[in-house]
């Protein structure tokens, strides 16, 4: 038998390390699905969903460094928008391959024809169709080197034709190569950075998921300059360990000390971040931001320097040019706060909640006890981000992945997949809203067929919660946010999982642990409580306002029970800022 290009591009995805394809094979796909049986190196993941797959590809890569999923012509490919969306906006490098109908029939309006270069032109740094058998290969190099050095998704379109046909030779590369250039401003910036540093009394530092790999050269640098460092939600695993002046994070999901950290610095650093939420940027504070795409200059603040360069390598070059700061005033105020604001944090985990309303800060809580110091979260966009992000702990070795950029429902179970089989070994938690996990719900039988021993946490809090929260702050009465939920646990035992269902608060420490050392896929389905608000580290006035608002149209309407539960569950909360 001839080499056939889909046997051709295989070996080119071998050879760039793909280990598995998530997919759903059919019709123009199957030529690609049959070379992979046929080589034997690639494993062929079949999940319930092009979406899951393409969450779980964004996920691998995520963690280690490149990953593919593919969909079949039409509605196969149509369903991986939403993933690759994801994976694209959080700079995981995927590889779609996106099958389509044969060359012949473009243009015709044939059976699920549809136009791959309109449909991914948003979500991709690369995006072709390859309509010859020498093109194939040459579009397939290109497409791996874009997705691992833009950091994004590569798309493939692929008609079953040139699939099918016999493959061609090619004069070009069909490797990946992997350059490790150093980047980081010129002498003359970083003696202008150098100066500002120096001549500044108070410096805060704030990092994003770029600063991740610099960690040691963050802390040294705060500890030179007597800085607190605050971060985003993707930096906290990677910054907050082993880390003496971290203060916590900003943003929605954040601590007033991170907020007030940078709001009172005189000088404020950003350092691999693109921070997307502008009203928790100081308006007074001369900023300094340094990212390796400089493109992403000064589009969340005005700077006083913005400078290109990746985050270790402008670090060393710039820590010879400081001078060492000895006033720690600034540093010991912010840090004397962050005690008191976790001190505060510790109420909600103390107060664990009653029957069928447990305090999801308690669970979040036993959950970052239990866990190993190894183990890899993937938490639903919602109020289970809210509460991973307060009470889950870095330690040098955790991950944590989430939909942070895109903000997409449904997005733990499915990125739970992808880090299971990326990683072998390590403890895997999807933490799942109730609404999230019933968007895939269909996925967890992947779980179950590849054996994977992901432990699926349900916050079971019976509504979309963050978006009851988004109406209340805003003054409306909350509409068509409560959910009727089947029993999580028994779809889930009919599934094949072990199954636990949670009611009571003295129960969740003794079910987890249970959890964690059983065998194979384990769901916990924990009733939460509805009424859990979620404070941001600064509330503005127009919030209480909405706030009231919404509770006085609920009285008018007669929800006195509403408005009662929400204010006993979260008393702390609004003593605080009433």
């Amino acid at each position: 038998m001839a080499k056939l290009v889909a046997d051709q591009l295989v070996e080119m995805l071998v050879g760039a390390g793909i280990q598995r394809i998530y997919a759903v094979t059919g019709d123009s796909l199957n030529h690609i699905n049959d070379a992979v049986r046929r080589d034997g190196r690639i494993q062929w993941v079949h999940v319930r969903h092009e979406e899951v797959g393409a969450y779980a590809a964004g996920a691998e890569a995520q963690l280690n460094g490149l990953a593919c999923c593919a969909g079949s012509s039409g509605p196969g490919h149509v369903h991986l928008i939403n993933g690759l969306y994801d994976a694209h906006r959080s700079g995981a490098s995927v590889l779609a391959i996106a099958s389509t109908c044969a060359t012949n029939e473009f243009g015709s309006d044939y059976f699920q024809e549809t136009n791959t270069i309109k449909l991914f032109a948003d979500c991709s740094c690369y995006n072709q169709i390859a309509n010859t058998v020498e093109q194939a290969p040459r579009m397939m190099q290109a497409a791996l080197q874009h997705a691992v050095h833009k950091h994004g998704v590569a798309v493939l379109g692929l008609p079953g034709d040139v699939a099918a046909a016999d493959a061609t030779d090619i004069p070009t590369a069909t490797r990946l190569y992997h350059p490790r250039p150093v980047i980081c401003p010129s002498p003359a910036e970083l003696k202008e950075l150098a100066d500002l540093l120096n001549g500044a009394e108070n410096i805060a530092i704030y990092c994003g998921l770029g600063a991740v790999p610099a960690h040691d050269e963050v802390v040294a640098l705060s500890q030179q300059l007597k800085a607190p460092v605050a971060y985003s939600f993707r930096a906290k695993m990677g910054i907050q360990y082993n880390n003496p002046n971290e203060v916590g994070m900003t943003g929605l999901l954040g601590l007033a000390s991170a907020y007030k950290s940078m709001h009172e610095a005189d000088v404020l650093l950003l350092l691999g971040t693109d921070f997307p939420y502008t009203p928790f940027m100081p308006s007074k504070a001369k900023i300094v931001q340094i990212d390796i795409q400089p493109e992403r200059l000064g589009r969340r603040a005005a700077l006083e320097l913005g400078l290109c360069g990746d985050i270790s390598d402008t670090l060393k070059a710039l820590a010879p040019l400081l001078t060492t700061h000895t006033n720690t005033n600034f540093l010991d105020e912010m840090k004397t706060f962050y005690q008191e604001v976790k001190k505060k944090m510790q109420t909600y985990v103390e107060d664990r909640g009653k029957e069928d309303a447990i305090s999801p800060e308690y669970v979040a809580a036993t959950l970052n006890k239990l866990a190993a110091d190894d183990a890899i979260f993937t938490v639903d966009t919602g109020m289970t981000n809210v509460w991973t992000a307060r009470y889950l702990e870095g330690t040098g070795k955790r991950t944590l992945l989430g939909s942070f950029n895109h903000g997409s429902m449904a997005n733990a179970m499915p990125q739970a997949i992808g880090a299971a089989f990326a990683q072998p070994g390590r403890e895997v938690f999807a933490l799942c809203g109730d609404g999230g996990l019933t968007m895939l719900l269909g996925d967890l039988m992947t779980i179950k067929q590849y054996k994977l021993p992901i432990k699926v946490i349900v916050f079971n809090n019976r509504a979309l919660g963050m978006v009851k929260l988004e109406m209340e702050v805003a003054g409306l009465p909350d509409w068509q946010t409560n959910m009727v939920n089947p029993d999580f646990a028994a779809v889930a035992i009919a599934m094949g999982f072990t199954a636990f269902t949670v009611h009571k608060p003295e129960e969740v420490e003794t079910v987890l642990s249970q959890a964690i050392k059983a065998e194979g896929p384990v769901l916990v389905n924990v009733f939460t409580n509805p009424d859990s608000l979620a404070m941001p580290p600064k509330v503005e006035f127009a919030q209480m306002k909405g706030f009231a608002l919404w509770m006085g149209k609920l009285i008018l309407g007669g929800r006195y029970e509403d408005v009662f539960d929400a204010v006993k569950s979260n008393y702390k909360h609004l003593k605080d800022v009433l």
